[in-house]
């Protein structure tokens, strides 16, 4: 089935995580898409009721498209650890509380880690899913995932949620130790699960 392609000049970002917002709008600028966040819209935030990445995101991206009567893009995205079984995967934001505090959310990522007695390296991945959406209903979903293990203490102010306390495998790989947190951005963007579900999207649905 052919893909269909966005071809308006303004995209909802259906999140109220600003450092996504953040992050997404860096990666359309290049397109010359005007990115306004569902915060801005006073859009609500939908339960996020799916038991995958990809229904959450298909979830979020619906709500906004169909509230705001634009196209949206959502993401849904976390970190599964292989020693917690997944988790926190898609409950990732859920352990950070109400408060967002993902200071409070490694703590207690690193907590269940010891309590398994899982010995180094923890294994983990970060997950995303991308979704856009159409007030018609219809949705493209694209999915990616970056692997890499666990540091403690976590390290770097960049970014934002997990990313302190992830070391991507491909830096590993080239005999780096940098976390996403320790990252500049712009390395963060090229290798991110959220850019490889980004270059499946942009293939699909702005080239």
């Amino acid at each position: 089935m052919a893909r269909r392609r966005f071809s308006g000049d303004t995209l909802v970002i259906a999140s109220h995580n600003a450092g996504k917002v953040r992050e997404i709008g860096e990666l359309i600028a290049p397109f010359r898409v005007r990115a306004v966040s569902a915060g801005e819209l006073n859009l609500p935030e939908p339960d996020e009721t799916g038991d995958t990445f990809v229904a959450n995101a298909e979830l979020k991206a619906l709500a906004a498209a169909q509230a705001s009567g634009l196209p949206a893009l959502a993401d849904d995205s976390g970190m599964s650890v292989d020693a917690l079984d997944g988790a926190p995967g898609i409950y990732s934001a859920r352990w950070a509380g109400p408060s967002k505090d993902f200071g409070k959310a490694m703590d207690k990522v690193w907590q269940a880690v010891e309590e398994k007695g899982t010995e180094p390296p923890i294994l983990a991945q970060f997950v995303c899913a991308l979704t856009l959406a159409w007030p018609d209903g219809h949705c493209e979903s694209f999915e990616g995932i970056i692997p890499g293990r666990l540091v403690w203490p976590p390290r770097g102010s960049n970014g934002f949620g997990y990313d302190p306390m992830f070391l991507p495998q491909v830096e590993v790989d080239n005999g780096n130790l940098r976390t996403f947190g320790e990252m500049p951005a712009e390395e963060k963007h090229a290798i991110s699960h959220r850019a490889l579900a980004f270059r499946q999207l942009i293939d699909a649905c702005f080239g």
